[in-house]
C-alpha cells in the first residue's frame, strides 16, 4: 500500500498525525486479533494500545520489505501470547459481546440466538488450544494471512505453520465431537428422566 509507506516515512520524520493514520487503518485488525486470542474485550483494548505503542517506539526496526500489517500483527500476537503465559491458566473467561451488536432488522430472534451460541462454542474451542495454535488459526482464518505471512508473524517456518494448523484443526474437530457427544448424552439423560 503506497499510502501506508508514505505514512511510515512521515512518522519516522516525526509526524505524529501520520501515525494516527496508521492506527486508524489497523486498529480493528489488531483489536480483533487480541480479542480472539485473549477472549476479553478490556484486555484486547489494552493489548491494542500496547501494540501501537510498541510499533511507534520500534518503527525504525520495521523492514519495508515485509508487509506492515504482518509486522504489526506479529507484535500483537507476541504480546497476546505473553499475556496468556502470565495467566498460567488453561481456560479463558470468554465474555460474550453484547447481543445487540449482532442484531439486524432482518434477523429473526431464533437466528440471533443460534449465531450467538455458535460464536460462544467457537470461542470455547479456541480457548482450549495452546496459544501458538490459537494464534495460527486466528491469523489464517480471521485475518486471511498466507502460510508465509503467518510464518513471518510467528517467527517460524511455513512447514511449521502448516503442521501447527493441521494439529489445531484436529484439536478443534476433536473438541467439536466431544461437545456434540456431551450434548447427545445430556439429551438422552433428559429423555430417560422424563419418561
Amino acid at each position: 500500500m503506497e499510502e501506508e509507506k508514505v505514512w511510515i516515512q512521515r512518522v519516522l520524520a516525526g509526524d505524529q498525525e501520520a501515525f494516527a493514520c496508521l492506527v486508524g487503518a489497523y486498529q480493528t485488525a489488531v483489536y480483533n486479533l487480541a480479542y480472539r486470542m485473549l477472549g476479553n474485550a478490556a484486555e484486547a483494548e489494552d493489548t491494542a494500545q500496547e501494540t501501537f505503542l510498541k510499533a511507534y517506539t520500534r518503527l525504525k526496526t520495521y523492514d519495508s520489505g515485509r508487509k506492515f500489517s504482518s509486522w504489526l500483527l506479529a507484535i500483537a500476537s507476541h504480546h497476546c501470547i505473553d499475556r496468556l503465559r502470565q495467566r498460567r491458566l488453561g481456560w479463558l473467561s470468554l465474555d460474550e459481546l453484547p447481543p445487540w451488536r449482532w442484531l439486524s432488522s432482518s434477523s429473526q430472534p431464533e437466528e440471533v440466538v443460534i449465531r450467538s451460541q455458535e460464536r460462544g462454542e467457537v470461542r470455547q474451542l479456541l480457548a482450549q488450544l495452546p496459544p501458538h495454535y490459537r494464534a495460527a488459526v486466528i491469523l489464517r482464518y480471521w485475518h486471511d494471512l498466507s502460510y508465509r505471512e503467518i510464518a513471518e508473524v510467528t517467527e517460524t517456518t511455513e512447514s511449521a505453520v502448516k503442521s501447527t494448523l493441521y494439529r489445531a484443526r484436529r484439536m478443534l474437530a476433536q473438541g467439536t465431537l466431544a461437545h456434540q457427544n456431551k450434548q447427545m448424552l445430556s439429551l438422552a439423560q433428559r429423555a430417560v428422566a422424563e419418561g
